[in-house]
């Protein structure tokens, strides 16, 4: 057998195509672990790169339509472990890792971790249909727990914006990523279930990310705290394409903050237009109701004929209740109008706008007058120094020695000490001495000393 391996002679494509079958029935699935480089990004989608580690590379792509399903981009320089399978390539005979998916460092251990969570809570009864509480189809108070910073808290209120209902909306600032924010948003939940119980709706809110990022939200102390919640909770985490364990204890899960928004929050024009519709709607067919009775007593009065006196007062008491209903019906739209313009009126006086120009006013009223104060000490201290400034320069040797007087001074030949005279006791022939004026100085010796 083995001569006849031997003895057989291959073409470069069959021999090629014969290790192509051999190695990708060998190797229909497996798990490569290694470091990303030579990463490529043509303009096909499609990403090419090398998988290597100490010993050893491997060429490696991942199809433009299963790169759609990573975590986050491809880098050179990522430790990864890539599921797929070996394929030869003929036309050159490389053989590369056709790629389907990519587990980055830590991402597989944390991907088990949710999955062990998962089932044992969902064993415990958190994710049941029957334990999640309704939410309230027009909630007049909602409370967000997310980043004020972030780009989902703006999404949710662009919506609630346009909505145009009258639904009170409270952020409640917590972080969404790293190893403090479960902890923070659980007690966060606590702190509104004890101190604003009467609030309608509480929603989770956070955009994307990866895995790590959107992990906090994973974490069984959260679960738990949305499980025993008695205020409704949402939670409006990342894309689409991303669940947490948050999302399957909530009351209501939203794919996206904006759709969050979009599913809890009444369309206030909508419902107008819907209160108008079914006005008109009901008038109609009141009168429609109205005009058939009409015609069948006028039919009826025709074949009664003669009796047609005891129908007449019945004549008028339709007339009667069908304008009694009329106006019934334009007293309850009219009562529904107020309370509209009530919910208006109540979110205009709410609007951020008037109390932000009312802190405005306040500030410039500040301004003005710590400046006031500021050039009074100004003045002030000005005036103290002119008077101290006076007062020095009455008491100052210098003005005395403007007036004529001078300073003299004995100088110690030996070690040039200095000493003041106070008259001429202090001198003897030939001591050097010192003499200052107003402006300037001179030395000179001592040649004759007299006591007068």
């Amino acid at each position: 057998m083995i001569n006849q391996e031997a003895d057989q002679m291959y073409s470069v494509t069959s021999l090629t195509r014969k290790l192509k079958n051999l190695v990708e029935m060998k190797f229909r699935f497996v798990k490569v672990e290694g470091e990303i480089s030579n990463l490529k990004r043509p303009f096909s989608g499609h990403l090419y790169f090398t998988l290597k580690d100490d010993g050893a590379q491997l060429k490696g792509v991942l199809f433009k339509g299963q790169s759609r399903y990573l975590e986050k981009p491809l880098e050179d320089g990522q430790q990864v472990i890539c599921h797929g399978r070996i394929s030869v390539y003929e036309p050159r005979g490389d053989y590369q890792l056709v790629v389907d998916s990519v587990d980055f460092q830590g991402s597989g251990m944390l991907q088990l971790q949710f999955e062990k969570l998962k089932k044992q809570l969902q064993g415990e009864g958190l994710f049941a249909q029957e334990r999640k509480r309704s939410l309230p189809r027009f909630p007049r108070e909602i409370v967000l727990l997310t980043s004020p910073s972030g780009a989902a808290v703006h999404d949710f209120l662009k919506i609630w914006r346009k909505r145009h209902f009258p639904t009170t909306v409270s952020i409640y600032p917590v972080p969404v990523q790293g190893k403090e924010a479960a902890a923070a948003i659980v007690k966060a939940l606590d702190i509104l279930n004890v101190v604003r119980p009467h609030t309608d709706i509480v929603v989770l809110c956070r955009g994307g990310g990866s895995l790590e990022d959107l992990w906090p939200f994973n974490e069984e102390i959260l679960a738990r705290a949305i499980a025993q919640s008695t205020i409704p909770v949402v939670s409006a985490i990342g894309h689409e394409v991303d669940f947490t364990i948050s999302d399957f204890c909530a009351d209501l899960r939203a794919p996206t903050p904006t759709a969050a928004a979009e599913m809890i929050i009444p369309d206030g024009i909508a419902l107008q237009e819907t209160v108008g519709r079914m006005q008109r709607i009901l008038t109609r067919t009141v009168f429609g109701i109205l005009e058939d009775y009409q015609y069948r007593i006028n039919q009826n009065r025709r074949l009664l004929g003669d009796m047609d006196f005891l129908f007449t007062n019945y004549s008028l008491r339709l007339d009667h209740a069908s304008l009694k209903l009329v106006t019934l019906i334009k007293k309850v739209i009219s009562n529904r109008s107020v309370i509209c313009d009530e919910f208006y009126a109540k979110l205009h006086h709410n609007s951020p706008v008037a109390k932000v120009q009312l802190q405005e006013q306040h500030l410039h009223f500040a301004a003005a007058k710590l400046s006031y104060l500021f050039r009074t000490l100004v003045a002030d201290k000005e005036a103290a120094l002119g008077r101290q400034a006076s007062l020095l320069d009455a008491v100052s040797p210098l003005a005395t020695m403007s007036r004529g007087y001078s300073i003299t001074n004995k100088i110690d030949t030996k070690s040039g000490k200095k000493t003041l005279i106070r008259n001429s006791g202090q001198l003897k022939i030939d001591d050097r001495l010192e003499i200052r004026f107003h402006r300037g100085k001179v030395e000179c010796g001592v040649t004759h000393v007299t006591d007068e």
